[in-house]
């Protein structure tokens, strides 16, 4: 058994596919069903003894310095975050990594999914009936990781936390040091360097039951999760767009967001009604598309 010695959580990105209200707060701060995204995980990493909890951020970063002071957590700064995937967020806590939870600030866990003592490096998954574009793994009669594939059917797939033990956390470290120069490693997820190097590895599949861990990609799919957001998004942006078209913000769908010649974010694509418009933030103009 591992002692877990900490938990990082990873909170760097722009989450632009969350638009409008990733342009207007970082997502791991919205509120589902009455708890901050973040603050839920914190508390449940605390509660389950890991109080040595570190926030990666980037995009908004000032947005989350009030954490240190309510949660006492440490936080460091990606400032790459817009250019490098997320093993840049790997990089900066490289120090620290022990017998370690690797965590996404935009996972809801229903149930506490967290442990002070874990038997084995692994990855969280769910289970896919038919289809899907997930990451979808599988394994060998012993649970370990032996493959991974983008898009599969009657798969278990990646999605939530990971746990690292000290002897993962140092080899991969060292392949991440080696190649994090290379041209070819900006784009990356951490996970892809993790299937290059597969063969290298011992890490298992954790499998949870269907509705036990929650990622949400977009508004749309949030409100299906916390129906609150249906009428209300807590978003000026959409408070706009529905005064312009005189409707509720349940009349609102499909959102897509839409960015500029830097990839940051400009506006954002929705449809009222059978109808598309593109919404610009610094205009606060509102076309219909044809």
């Amino acid at each position: 058994m591992f002692k877990v010695d900490n938990a990082v959580i990873m909170a760097a990105g722009t989450s632009s596919r969350f638009a409008p209200i990733s342009y207007e707060r970082p997502k791991a701060l919205i509120e589902v069903r009455g708890e901050v995204l973040i603050e839920r995980q914190i508390r449940q990493l605390q509660e389950a003894g890991i109080n040595d909890i570190y926030i990666v951020t980037g995009y908004r970063a000032a947005d989350f310095d009030y954490l240190k002071e309510k949660y006492g957590v440490k936080i460091r700064e990606n400032t790459l975050y817009n250019i490098r995937n997320n093993h840049s967020s790997i990089y900066l806590v490289r120090d620290v990594l022990k017998n370690s939870y690797i965590c996404s600030a935009d996972n809801y866990f229903t149930v506490n999914p967290f442990s002070l003592e874990i038997e084995e490096s692994y990855y969280s998954a769910l289970y896919s009936e038919g289809e899907t574009s997930e990451w979808c793994m599988t394994c060998d009669e012993e649970g370990y990781i032996k493959n991974v594939v983008v898009g599969g059917r009657d798969s278990w797939y990646m999605l939530g936390h990971v746990f690292w033990s000290e002897e993962f956390s140092k080899h991969f470290v060292e392949i991440l040091e080696r190649e994090y120069a290379l041209p070819e490693t900006n784009n990356k997820l951490w996970e892809d360097i993790f299937i290059d190097h597969l063969d290298e590895f011992k890490m298992k599949i954790h499998k949870y039951k269907d509705g036990e861990i929650y990622e949400f990609d977009t508004l749309d799919e949030l409100r299906k999760f916390d129906k609150s957001y249906i009428t209300d998004a807590r978003s000026n942006v959409l408070d706009d767009i529905a005064d312009i078209l005189r409707v509720s913000q349940k009349e609102l769908n499909h959102f897509k967001c839409i960015k500029g010649k830097g990839n940051e974010a400009v506006g954002v694509e929705l449809e009222c009604k059978g109808m598309v418009y593109s919404y610009d933030y610094k205009t606060k103009k509102l076309e219909l598309k044809g």
